[in-house]
């Protein structure tokens, strides 16, 4: 499964302002998510991947996406990959992305709340997990384990 980031438009088939019942379709045409069941006018949706343990929060404001969050698959074996302008989100060293991101032009603020900010993208890369996913020496989070996609300003 290969979802990519498309910044100021949304993840793969699901795009930003999009109205709830049409997002809703659009996870559910793919056929690869269960979704968690939810209200009809939600503030939220959230995506299941079973055979990966990837997880992706459908965000809603005035009853259109405004935001897409994807949580790191928990297999290390997933056939999954997260794309941000060619680069795979949650496989590539965090510290090599960033690297990568700034070479291509991509203004990066790191958080005082822990996370990286892409703000003309409208993009936020975190650690944020509790789940024991892959470490450096130090004892660190190789990879991110959580990307935004947002209408909203990140900074």
């Amino acid at each position: 499964m290969e979802l990519e980031l498309l910044p100021h438009v949304g993840v793969g088939p699901l795009r930003l302002g999009m109205a709830v019942d049409e997002a809703r379709a659009a996870a559910e045409e793919r056929g690869l998510f269960r979704t968690v069941a939810a209200d009809e006018e939600p503030g939220q949706i959230v995506l299941t991947h079973d055979d990966s343990e990837t997880d992706i929060v459908l965000g809603f404001g005035s009853g259109t996406l405004s935001g897409v969050e994807l949580v790191r698959f928990r297999k290390e074996d997933a056939d999954v990959r997260v794309l941000l302008d060619g680069l795979d989100v949650f496989r590539t060293p965090s510290e090599d992305l960033v690297e990568q991101l700034a070479e291509r032009g991509h203004a990066i603020e790191e958080s005082d709340l822990g996370f990286d900010a892409l703000p003309e993208l409208k993009v936020i890369l975190a650690n944020r997990s509790s789940y024991a996913y892959p470490v450096d020496e130090e004892g660190d989070p190789l990879y991110y384990d959580y990307v935004l996609v947002t209408t909203e300003p990140v900074v």
